[in-house]
């Protein structure tokens, strides 16, 4: 801060969470395209609280920047959501909605004054993430599900499994799958996919679902036979890249991004903003067998939760 250039004005910094819907500039109406879920101010210049103990990483700037630095600080509550954009379609030129953090400085005689004039010259802002890292992995979840079928008096028994609760962006998933069928009908085909919830939680709940990849294996399990198995599906944002809102880790500038990784709760607040969830579903086709044949044809589906993140850099 150059205290020389503020005839008498205050320096403001505010750290703020918000939904964007859409590009500032499409802003032609008076509409905000723009909701704070969450703003914090504080008073940088002169200090407003007297002289708070500094970081090491504090000193180590203010070294760099002199003494006219005014170090500031914030405690971001838990339950504010992780930078998200929602994936623009192939034709869309406009700024991606999702979720951003935004770091903004600004002169001013009041840190709240709505009919005070902040001239452009007078701020300065910066972009943030707002991330989180795959905590330590355990045991993989297990559904199972024996459904009967009409003219059927004997079920075909279903086990899917993965081998650990929490994979990386990029990493192939092996999903266990096992079948005991004890039907007279033949199993010719085992499809497994990954689907993408996103739950965009402003002023009421709605959840978007995405496929964002899908296998199909050929498989021949006979009658009265059983049968175990692993697949192997990777979602990729390479291969969804024409599928617009599909939620993506929010990124800054032009770095390369990935889908978005799975929200992990941080307390007991409910979160706000999108809420990031994946699911394995398993869907075993049988046909054949009894009279009817293939008319009494039908789909054993199972679903798995599955936890999607980027791993705790080392250090």
């Amino acid at each position: 801060v150059d205290p020389s250039g503020l005839n008498g004005r205050k320096v403001f910094v505010y750290l703020a969470c918000a939904f964007r819907y859409g590009s500032d500039d499409l802003d032609v109406i008076g509409l905000s395209f723009r909701r704070d879920i969450w703003i914090k101010k504080v008073q940088v210049y002169p200090p407003a609280d007297g002289n708070p103990t500094k970081t090491p990483m504090q000193e180590s700037l203010l070294k760099k920047v002199g003494e006219q630095g005014c170090p500031f600080s914030f405690q971001m509550p838990t339950n504010l959501p992780c930078s998200v954009s929602l994936h623009p379609g192939p034709k869309d030129d406009s700024k991606a909605c999702g979720v951003d953090f935004e770091v903004k400085a600004y002169i001013a005689n009041e840190a709240s004054n709505p009919d005070e004039v902040i001239e452009k010259k007078d701020t300065c802002r910066l972009m943030i993430r707002k991330i989180q890292f795959a905590p330590t992995n355990k045991a993989g979840p297990k559904v199972e599900l024996s459904k009967q079928f009409m003219m059927s008096d004997k079920p075909i028994h279903l086990e899917a499994s993965l081998e650990k609760e929490i994979y990386y962006h990029g990493d192939p998933i092996n999903v266990i799958v096992k079948i005991n069928n004890e039907t007279s009908k033949t199993i010719k085909k085992i499809k497994v996919s990954v689907d993408q919830l996103s739950n965009v939680v402003l002023y009421s709940s709605d959840t978007y679902t995405k496929e964002v990849c899908s296998e199909e294996f050929a498989e021949n399990i006979a009658a009265n036979s059983t049968f175990e198995k692993s697949f192997q599906v990777t979602p990729l944002l390479s291969s969804n890249k024409e599928k617009r809102g599909l939620a993506l880790d929010g990124k800054l500038k032009d770095e390369d991004t990935n889908l978005a990784s799975t929200t992990l709760s941080q307390g007991d607040k409910e979160i706000q903003g999108i809420i990031i969830h994946y699911k394995v579903k398993i869907a075993v086709t049988a046909s054949g067998g009894g009279l009817l044949g293939g008319l009494t044809g039908s789909d054993v589906v199972v679903e798995l939760p599955l936890t999607l993140m980027s791993p705790k850099p080392a250090g």
